[in-house]
């Protein structure tokens, strides 16, 4: 029988001898997973997080008149006077010029000549009238009392007189019914006299060219002498001024179809005037609502008051629009998302160091940020470049990029 201590010392031996086996496995396993994840592809990703992004638009615009007309004049005649050139301000319902149309005002004349007529007519019908009603109360009287005297001694009055009382009395009423229809006409043809010279005095208005609102004259086409055609039956006929308001001005600009969508009336709009050194601020007014085919952008105006005159219609300017706004968005790098499918992508690596291909819902887009809407989890690692060499379920190791930290810099800036 061997002794306790030398038993003891040989389990302590052999048990040493296992722990160093076990130990040197345990190394070589972990050198063997360094080395399998070293062997893996690098993804650079960038985490998934919470943003203020702001959409914005620079585009350059023109400033035109807010009205701008031609005046044409709609009847034909001389320029008799014109009161204006070209720089002059107007205000509304001011005479610019005046035309010589004498036919016209001969038929003003034939025209309140003929009012004056039918008034004389129907005073003359009116007295007829009343002779004619004078001339029936007395026969009808006189017939009236013949019949109460044949009536009260039938034989008094020869039959033959009460027949002849009868019948005055009977052509009396019709002559004065014919005198009230004569003067009805002559009332009614009253009307039509009046009817003509209130278009013949419309027309000779027409021959006093007027400012219809408040403007400037931006040009002249005729002197005092031209012969001018209507506007109304030559379509060729020359303007005799043009007339412009520029108190408020407009600002068109194209918007291009990507962002089309995204602008509404009431955006807020900085204006930059180059030619002055001067930036403006005001909001969107109105759109035209649909895209020009020609060049797929929709026409945006922005109204500028210009009570000074400093601007003017031709000026360009450039506008930047803030037209959309996410206080609280998920936004990744735009560089991440493909969107060259039917629906945008991007790849993901997950908890298990895999790729995944996810589908999501994008929103709005700065020039280096993109909004997600659906599809993806604040804080998951998203692939930020590189992507067409990586494959859903592919083993990788993830690794941080700074590639984005200028743009969303940049991005932090402008939302302000």
């Amino acid at each position: 029988m061997k002794p306790v201590a030398s038993v003891r010392s040989a389990d302590l031996g052999r048990l040493s001898l296992l722990c160093l086996t076990l130990i040197a496995l345990c190394g070589c396993n972990h050198a063997a997973q360094q080395s399998a994840v070293a062997m893996n592809p690098i993804a650079p990703v960038v985490p998934a997080s919470r943003a203020t992004l702001a959409n914005t638009l620079t585009v350059a615009g023109e400033f035109i008149p807010y009205q701008e007309v031609e005046l044409h004049a709609k009847v034909a005649g001389y320029i008799r006077s014109i009161h204006v050139d070209i720089g002059d301000k107007v205000k509304q319902g001011e005479v610019l010029a005046v035309l010589d149309v004498p036919e016209l005002q001969a038929q003003v004349q034939g025209a309140q000549a003929g009012v004056r007529q039918s008034q004389a007519e129907i005073l003359q019908a009116t007295n007829e009238v009343v002779r004619d009603e004078a001339n029936y109360a007395a026969l009808h009287a006189a017939a009236v009392r013949l019949q109460q005297a044949s009536d009260a001694r039938p034989g008094l009055i020869a039959q033959q007189e009460l027949d002849d009382a009868h019948a005055k009395d009977q052509a009396a009423a019709a002559q004065g019914d014919a005198a009230k229809s004569a003067l009805s006409a002559m009332q009614q043809q009253l009307g039509v006299s009046q009817a003509q010279k209130q278009q013949v005095s419309t027309m000779e208005d027409y021959s006093r060219i007027v400012a219809p609102f408040t403007g400037v004259v931006t040009w002249r086409y005729a002197d005092t002498g031209a012969l001018i055609q209507a506007g109304t039956s030559n379509a060729a006929s020359a303007p005799v001024v043009k007339v412009a308001q520029t108190s408020t001005l407009r600002l068109r600009l194209p918007v291009p179809e990507a962002i089309a969508p995204y602008v509404h009336d009431g955006d807020a709009a900085t204006i930059r005037v180059d030619a002055l050194g001067r930036t403006i601020s005001g909001k969107v007014t109105r759109s035209t609502g649909e895209l020009d085919m020609s060049t797929r952008s929709m026409q945006v105006e922005v109204d500028v008051p210009n009570a000074d005159g400093s601007l003017t219609p031709g000026m360009y300017a450039q506008v930047t629009l803030d037209v959309k706004r996410a206080g609280d968005a998920l936004v990744v790098p735009i560089q991440a998302v493909d969107t060259s499918g039917p629906q945008p992508v991007l790849l993901v690596v997950n908890a298990q160091s895999r790729v995944e291909r996810r589908a999501v819902q994008t929103g709005i887009a700065t020039a280096n940020r993109i909004e997600v809407l659906s599809g993806l989890r604040e804080g998951e690692q998203v692939i930020v470049a590189n992507q067409a060499s990586f494959q859903p379920g592919e083993l990788v190791t993830a690794k941080h990029s700074a590639m984005t930290a200028a743009g969303a810099t940049a991005d932090a800036m402008e939302a302000q």
